[in-house]
């Protein structure tokens, strides 16, 4: 399924991308690995949902009050 429609990228994309990784990215470094950015923005909460599964974590829970990249490709994105 596309979940980056700027970027083209599919949930398995950013699967791929991810699955190596004992850490949790964020959003942005998930971007950066796969060499592209967020345009519209509207992406970028699919893309952590699939980082929090991965991670086993719960979605939208953020431990660094609003500092991270994530939270600020939600800012720039909105």
């Amino acid at each position: 399924m596309i979940v980056c429609s700027c970027n083209v990228l599919s949930d398995r994309d950013v699967r791929e991308t991810i699955s190596g990784r004992s850490d949790r990215p964020s959003v942005g470094a998930v971007f950066r690995h796969m060499g592209c950015e967020p345009k519209c923005g509207r992406c970028t909460r699919n893309i952590a949902a699939l980082v929090d599964q991965h991670a086993g974590g719960a979605i939208d829970e953020c431990m660094t009050g609003g500092d991270c990249d994530s939270c600020r490709g939600d800012t720039l994105a909105a």
